[in-house]
């Protein structure tokens, strides 16, 4: 039987992404190749082809044709015959990124944050605020400085991933150059560990843990996975196979946090006047809306996919908080009240 024309289409259109692909991570991989004789030559050591060769594993000649890259760019390298070694001109200077006060007050901003445990994974963004200051004006310097003493993030009450760096890295790696992920995840709700073959979608951080959005090599839809579930993890030379029009934010629909519920239910939960302001304070959901009494009590309305992830939420203002709407809601709250008044007689 011939293949049908839309068929052929698909698959000649997969090859080509594929292609594109493969060529920009050949790309990526020569401009960091080309950086790398760029550091090694700008450094006090002395590195002639036959040393940088070795240094990154490449041939003489592949060491030459990067020098020339080099001497393309602008890069006034030459070679010193009393060291024997190339060198950098001493009177090159790059070209310093010119940014606003409110773009240095942004990166300190970032490397508060990525200080911060559960965002503390990798270096952060500490090491390009370094460079930047290294590399710019005593005004930046003095702003970048100032700011990441002055600020501070704690007590964000983020899940603890200081064991898993290594797996958190392999997720990443496997997204960026679209590989297969294979690994041992334990679950609470399973008797026993799985072994996962994976199609990695995203990572992203909710609530208060990072998650891996994929979909099982056996299965048609993605899962959620937490990072901090897997005891192993590796990447394959595999391709992933990831739909072009996959959205996160449809994926996760109205879900109160990570898991989205077969149904949809418009939600009213009721504060007293004691708890109004304090509620008020943070945007729980996308889908929120506030209704204000002469009292100085409020509601809050959402639109959410399942119930069991919003309950909990309730729970947390126990005494503060009534839910109107809908019944199974507050029927599933009096049932985790009942649990805990017996766990507590």
């Amino acid at each position: 039987m011939k293949k049908s024309s839309t068929s052929t289409s698909k698959l000649a259109s997969l090859k080509n992404r594929r292609a594109d692909s493969d060529r920009r991570l050949r790309q990526s991989t020569r401009l960091a190749r080309v950086l790398q004789v760029l550091n090694l030559i700008q450094g006090r050591g002395r590195w002639n082809a036959k040393s940088i060769a070795q240094e990154l594993e490449y041939s003489e000649r592949t060491i030459f044709r990067d020098l020339q890259v080099l001497e393309l760019a602008g890069i006034p390298w030459f070679f010193d015959e009393h060291h024997q070694c190339y060198r950098v001109r001493p009177d090159c200077r790059f070209p310093v990124l010119n940014l606003t006060d409110e773009e240095l007050l942004g990166q300190a901003v970032a490397t508060a944050a990525t200080k911060a445990k559960g965002l503390d994974l990798g270096t952060g963004a500490s090491p390009t605020t370094r460079k930047l200051a290294a590399n710019s004006a005593e005004n930046a310097q003095t702003i970048l400085a100032d700011a990441e003493r002055l600020m501070g993030i704690f007590d964000l009450k983020l899940a603890d991933h200081s064991r898993h760096q290594e797996i958190f890295k392999t997720v990443q790696w496997a997204l960026l150059k679209q590989k297969q992920l294979t690994g041992q995840y334990e679950s609470p709700y399973e008797s026993k560990p799985a072994t996962l073959r994976l199609h990695p979608y995203r990572l992203c951080l909710v609530k208060n843990a990072w998650y891996v959005i994929a979909r099982p090599a056996d299965e048609k839809e993605p899962r959620t996975y937490r990072v901090a579930r897997f005891k192993t993890l590796r990447m394959l030379d595999q391709p992933v196979a990831v739909p072009d029009d996959f959205d996160l934010h449809r994926y996760f629909g109205n879900a109160w946090a990570v898991y989205r519920g077969a149904k949809r239910y418009d939600i009213e939960i009721w504060f007293t006047p004691e708890a109004a302001r304090l509620v008020t304070e943070t945007h729980w959901h996308d889908t929120q809306k506030a209704t204000h009494h002469k009292d100085g009590s409020v509601t809050l309305s959402f639109q959410i996919d399942g119930l069991e992830e919003i309950a909990s939420w309730v729970l947390s203002w126990t005494g503060q908080a009534k839910v109107l709407q809908p019944p199974e809601l507050r029927a599933l709250v009096v049932g985790k009240l009942r649990q805990a008044l017996e766990l507590h007689r």
